[in-house]
C-alpha cells in the first residue's frame, strides 16, 4: 500500500534527480545562462541581410559592439543585448531593424491552449518567446501550468506559490473584496449593504501588500520576464472554488486580465500564456486575458478528437461567464468575451508520414484558413531541445550538424513569423481599456 508519506519520498528522490539534471544542463553555479550568437546568425538568421554588407557596416563604424572574435579571426560572438543595440543603431537601405510595432497600443497577449496534455504548448510557447526575443521585442510569459515545463525551461525552479498565478488571483480576490465592500458602504440608497469578509487565512498572507512587479521574474534572456509556475500552485482550482463561495460575485476568470492592466502598456511587446491541459479556473484566466487564442495540436487523430472537444467546451465556459457582465469593473476586458483572432497549429509533423499529411487535410477542411500554413516539424534537433530543456534557438548549431539544426530552427521561424503576422494584424484590432 502506497500513502501520502510514500508519495512524498518519491518526490524527494526526483527532486535529487532534477538537480542532477541542472548540473548537465546549466551552468556549475545551476544557473542557466544563455549563449552568445554569431555573426553568422546575427546576420543571415536575424536581421536577414547579407553577412558582407554587415561586416562593412560594423567595419565602418568602431563605435558598433564588435563582440567577443574567436582565436582565428574569423568569426564573432555577441550577446543578445548586444544584438540588440546593433538593431537600435543600424539601418541597412534605410530601413530599421526594429521590430514592427503599433504605436500607442498595450502589449498584445496570445493563449497556447488545448485540453490535450502533450500536444506542445509549452513547447510552442517556449520558442515563440525566444523566436520574438531574437526578433527585438519584449516578452512576458505568464505559465499557467502547475506542471511549470515553461517555467523550468526558462531557468525557473525554485518558485513559491504566492508569486504564481495562484497568488496574483488571491491578491485580485481581495482587491476585489475591498472595492465592492466600499461600494456597497457608499450606496446611494443610504443604507449600508452587508459587507463581504474573507478569513484571516486569506486576508493576512501578506498578498495585499504584493506589487505588480513582484510576480514578475527574469530570465536569462535580457528581454524575457515570467510569471513562473510551480507544482505547489496546483491547489489553484480548489482554492479559487473556495474563494468564489467566499464572494460569489468575484469575476474570478478576469483577476489576471486586471493584473495585466496595471503593467504599464510600454513594458512588453507580446505577453505569451502557456495553460494548462484543462479548462479550469487558470485557463478561464488565460483565455479571457488573451487577445489571440493559439491552439496547437498533434496530427493525430486522438489529437484532432481533443480539439474539438476543447473549442467546444471552451465555448461553452465562456458563455456561461456572460452572467458576470455587469459585475467586470471598467479597465478589463468585457463580455462577451471575443478574440481578435483564433489559430490552430498542428505540432510534431513529419512530412513523410502519410497519417499526418492526411489529418493535415482533415484539419484544413475543417478549420479553413484558420490553420496556420506552417506546422511543427518533428526532428531530432527538436528531440534533443525537449530533453535538455532548452529551444532551438539556445542550442548552439556546433553541438549537432549545421543542417540538422537550420531544418529544426527553420520549422520554427516559419511558424514564428506566421504567428507574429496574425498578432501585428490583431495588434490594430484591440481597443484599449476604458479608463
Amino acid at each position: 500500500m502506497f500513502t501520502h508519506q510514500d508519495l512524498s519520498q518519491l518526490q524527494a528522490q526526483s527532486l535529487k534527480m532534477q538537480g542532477f539534471i541542472r548540473q548537465q544542463t546549466y551552468s556549475p553555479e545551476m544557473e542557466k545562462t544563455l549563449r552568445r550568437f554569431s555573426s553568422w546568425e546575427v546576420a543571415e538568421l536575424i536581421f536577414r541581410v547579407n553577412q558582407s554588407t554587415m561586416r562593412g557596416r560594423m567595419a565602418a563604424d568602431p563605435t558598433l559592439p564588435q563582440g567577443l572574435v574567436e582565436e582565428d579571426g574569423r568569426q564573432r560572438w555577441y550577446t543578445l543585448d548586444e544584438v540588440n543595440e546593433l538593431r537600435r543603431r543600424l539601418k541597412i537601405n534605410r530601413k530599421s531593424l526594429m521590430p514592427e510595432r503599433p504605436t500607442g497600443k498595450r502589449a498584445i497577449r496570445a493563449a497556447i491552449a488545448n485540453f490535450k496534455g502533450g500536444a506542445g504548448k509549452s513547447t510552442v510557447a517556449l520558442h515563440f518567446a525566444h523566436a520574438a526575443a531574437l526578433d527585438g521585442y519584449r516578452v512576458l510569459c505568464v505559465d499557467f501550468d502547475p506542471q511549470a515545463t515553461l517555467s523550468h525551461s526558462m531557468g525557473l525552479s525554485d518558485v513559491a506559490e504566492e508569486y504564481t498565478v495562484w497568488g496574483v488571483m488571491a491578491r485580485d480576490l481581495i482587491h476585489e473584496t475591498t472595492r465592492m465592500n466600499a461600494v456597497s458602504a457608499g450606496a446611494e440608497s443610504g443604507a449600508a449593504l452587508p459587507q463581504r469578509r474573507l478569513p484571516a487565512a486569506i486576508t493576512d498572507m501578506g498578498l495585499s501588500d504584493l506589487r505588480v512587479t513582484d510576480f514578475i521574474k527574469p530570465t536569462c534572456w535580457p528581454t524575457i520576464d515570467i510569471i513562473p509556475s510551480c507544482a505547489n500552485a496546483a491547489f489553484v482550482e480548489f482554492a479559487s472554488a473556495q474563494y468564489r463561495h467566499l464572494n460569489p460575485e468575484w469575476s474570478f476568470f478576469a483577476a489576471v486580465s486586471r493584473y495585466l492592466d496595471a503593467i504599464p502598456p510600454d513594458s512588453y511587446d507580446m505577453i505569451i500564456f502557456d495553460c494548462p491541459p484543462a479548462i479550469g479556473y487558470q485557463s478561464m484566466n488565460a483565455v479571457f486575458a488573451a487577445d489571440v487564442l493559439y491552439i496547437p495540436s498533434g496530427p493525430g487523430y486522438w489529437e484532432y478528437d481533443s480539439t474539438t472537444s476543447f473549442i467546444g467546451q471552451l465555448a461553452e465556459a465562456l458563455e456561461d461567464l456572460d452572467r458576470f457582465g455587469r459585475n467586470v469593473p471598467a479597465g478589463t476586458l468585457t463580455l462577451p468575451k471575443d478574440f481578435a483572432d483564433v489559430r490552430f497549429l498542428l505540432t510534431r509533423f513529419e512530412p513523410g508520414n502519410e497519417l499526418h499529411r492526411a489529418m493535415h487535410s482533415a484539419f484544413g477542411k475543417v478549420f479553413g484558413d484558420r490553420l496556420c500554413d506552417h506546422p511543427i516539424e518533428m526532428t531530432r534537433a527538436v528531440e534533443q531541445s525537449g530533453r535538455f530543456l532548452s529551444s532551438i534557438y539556445e542550442i548552439d548549431y556546433r553541438d549537432m550538424t549545421r543542417e540538422t539544426w537550420r531544418r529544426a530552427r527553420g520549422s520554427f521561424d516559419q511558424a514564428y513569423t506566421e504567428f507574429k503576422s496574425h498578432l501585428v494584424t490583431a495588434w490594430d484590432r484591440i481597443e484599449e481599456p476604458q479608463s
